[in-house]
């Protein structure tokens, strides 16, 4: 059980090492709490003798251990108001009903990944729980059009189609189609139902069928996939602790591993504000992982903020839990 003074400490200690990025020495804490330097470095030595505290080798100052930052997380972290900037940036995009939800989502997180010098990520569950309601097309060209994929929940999606030497009539024919034969299966089941049940039939009723069956295919495979995208990587410079090459290559590496991104998402399965540090994130001991989940009436799914152990962890914790409720409150109509 810490003391109070020691509490104090420890606070401070944190929230001075997130933001000078330099160990904290007992003179700053001494000028914070009005007390004498023999009591602090008392303090400080019984911190680090808890394992809450870790001593450098190039500095007499300390730094917050992993426990540290647990401890501080779950116990003396302040949860402040978002200053009005912040809201207002954000906000911004949430007002804008000319955009749809996964462009909504995308933009906070990128505003979010520039405010905060950390890396985004958002994890898609849409493709999951959407079944297909229809399948249109809007030419744009001679060799161009837009594809417009309308799920059971309301949501759409849209790809850009380049087909060279494909008539309209023959994609028109495919959409009709797929719209007789695969309407009502779950969007990341339709590639598999394109697969065994319109690709052996498709040659009867579109000449040019080989090029345009491909086009679709790509279409509903793409939407099933797990979509896990990810803003800001090269954020990851940005920060003192990942000065080292070989270190950056191996969180870069686990960026693009979508497995391992999506045990993000896997971590738990409450709506809650959860914070994973070091080696609690299950992607690398030193960074920190902050994530929630929201649902909507049409989508739901995961997102989260990954940055260095010593993260401005009330301001992030807020910044989640603002998107997370204007992005229910938007689309559950309040």
């Amino acid at each position: 059980m810490l003391s109070e003074r020691q509490k104090e400490i420890l606070k401070l200690i944190v929230i001075s090492y997130i933001k000078l990025a330099h160990p904290v020495s007992s003179n700053l804490i001494c000028e914070k709490l009005k007390c004498s330097s023999a009591t602090v470095r008392n303090e400080m030595m019984a911190l680090e003798e808890y394992g809450y505290l870790e001593k450098t080798h190039t500095s007499s100052g300390r730094i917050p251990s992993e426990a540290g930052y647990r401890y501080y997380v779950d116990n003396l972290m302040e949860l402040k108001e978002l200053n009005g900037e912040d809201v207002y940036k954000l906000q911004t995009i949430f007002d804008n009903q000319q955009l749809e939800l996964s462009d909504v989502i995308n933009k906070s997180l990128q505003i979010v990944s520039d405010m905060t010098s950390y890396t985004t990520v958002i994890l898609d569950e849409k493709s999951h729980e959407n079944k297909l309601k229809e399948i249109s097309i809007v030419p744009i060209s001679n060799n161009e059009i837009v594809v417009l994929v309308v799920t059971d929940k309301g949501y759409v999606e849209h790809k850009d189609l380049r087909l060279d030497n494909v008539s309209l009539d023959e994609i028109k024919n495919t959409v009709k189609l797929i719209n007789d034969l695969v309407v009502g299966t779950p969007i990341d089941e339709v590639s598999s139902k394109l697969e065994f049940e319109i690709k052996p039939i498709i040659g009867k009723y579109v000449k040019q069928h080989e090029m345009i069956y491909n086009a679709f295919y790509d279409v509903f495979r793409d939407m099933s996939a797990h979509n896990v995208n990810i803003v800001g990587k090269n954020n990851i410079f940005k920060h003192k602790e990942f000065n080292d090459i070989g270190k950056v290559q191996d969180i870069f590496e686990k960026f693009d591993d979508n497995e391992k991104m999506l045990s993000i998402k896997e971590s738990n399965n409450n709506n809650d504000i959860s914070v994973y540090i070091g080696h609690e994130s299950n992607l690398d001991d030193d960074v920190t992982v902050i994530k929630t989940n929201y649902k909507t009436d049409k989508d739901n799914g995961t997102i989260a903020i990954i940055g260095p152990k010593r993260m401005e962890y009330s301001r992030v914790v807020n910044l989640l839990d603002y998107i997370k409720k204007q992005i229910e409150r938007e689309e559950n109509g309040k």
